[in-house]
C-alpha cells in the first residue's frame, strides 16, 4: 500500500477524508462537506490539496468546494449524471473511468440510489474504497433519487470487490445501524461481533471506520438480501433479493 489517508469528523455527523500520494504529494479530499476542517485536516498533515473527488451532489458532501478551490486551485472531479448540480466542477466521471491523485489509480463504479448519479471511487492497487453514502457500516443510504432495485445492484457492485478493501463511507451512523440490524438478525454472531467492536471505539472517542467488505458481508442485513434464510424470516422466502433488501429498507427508515 502506498496511499496514506486522514480522517476527521465534519458537519453533525459526516466524516471529511483525504487520500495522499507520497511519491508526488498530491493529495485529494473525498467530498467536501465543509471547508474549515479540511483546512485544518491538511494543516495537520502538512500535505498540499490537489483534488476534490466527489461522490454526489447533497450539500453536506459539496458545500466547501467553492472555498477550497479558490484556495487551492484544485481540480474538482465530479459524477458525470449530476454535474450540472455540483459547483465548480473540473472532470467528470462514471462507470469504469479512471481516476488518478498523482501516482495512485483510482476506478470509478456507479452506485446510483441514494441519488441518481452516484459514484463510489475504488482504490485497487491501495485496497481502499469511498462509497459516499450508498454503503455505511451495517448499513445504507437512503433510497432517494433511485428505486430498491437500483440501490441493491449497488451494494451488490460493492459487495463485489475484494473482501480485504476498507471502505471509506460519509457518516458516522454504525452504532444507531448495529441497534436496527439487530432487529433484523438477532442471532447473526458477526453482527454481535461488530457492535462490541464498535461499542469500544465508540467509547475511547475513535472513528468506527473503514471498515472492511468482508466484514460487512457478513454483518450488514442489505448486503445479505439474497440470503435465503434471512428472507424467510422476512416472511419473504423466493422474493428477488431487491424485494428483500427493499423491506429492509423500509422498516429502517420507520424505525
Amino acid at each position: 500500500m502506498t496511499a496514506q489517508t486522514y480522517l476527521f469528523p465534519c458537519l453533525k455527523d459526516n466524516f471529511g477524508l483525504l487520500i495522499h500520494d507520497p511519491a508526488t504529494g498530491a493529495t485529494a479530499a473525498i467530498d467536501a462537506p465543509e471547508a474549515a476542517p479540511v483546512e485544518a485536516a491538511l494543516k495537520k498533515t502538512g500535505w498540499r490539496l490537489t483534488d476534490i473527488l466527489v461522490t454526489h451532489h447533497h450539500g453536506d458532501h459539496t458545500a466547501g468546494i467553492g472555498e477550497l478551490k479558490a484556495h487551492h486551485k484544485c481540480r474538482v472531479v465530479a459524477p458525470r449524471i449530476e454535474a450540472q448540480r455540483i459547483a465548480h466542477v473540473d472532470e467528470t466521471v462514471g462507470q469504469g473511468d479512471t481516476v488518478k491523485v498523482g501516482a495512485l489509480e483510482g476506478r470509478v463504479i456507479d452506485t446510483p440510489g441514494h441519488t441518481a448519479g452516484h459514484i463510489s471511487y475504488f482504490f485497487p492497487a491501495d485496497k481502499l474504497a469511498f462509497v459516499g453514502d450508498t454503503l455505511f457500516s451495517i448499513g445504507c443510504g437512503r433510497v432517494i433519487e433511485g428505486n430498491p432495485e437500483m440501490m441493491w445492484r449497488s451494494l451488490a457492485k460493492l459487495r463485489d470487490l475484494p473482501d480485504d478493501t476498507s471502505f471509506y463511507c460519509g457518516h458516522e451512523y454504525t452504532q444507531a445501524n448495529i441497534r436496527f440490524a439487530k432487529t433484523i438478525e438477532p442471532d447473526n454472531k458477526a453482527l454481535a461481533a461488530r457492535a462490541e467492536e464498535v461499542a469500544k471505539l465508540t467509547a475511547a472517542g475513535k472513528p468506527t471506520i473503514p471498515a472492511t467488505i468482508a466484514a460487512e458481508k457478513a454483518a450488514n442485513p442489505y448486503l445479505r438480501a439474497d440470503n435465503a434464510e434471512l428472507a424467510k424470516s422476512l416472511g419473504l422466502a423466493g422474493s428477488p433479493a431487491w424485494k428483500v433488501f427493499a423491506e429492509i429498507r423500509e422498516r429502517k427508515n420507520r424505525f
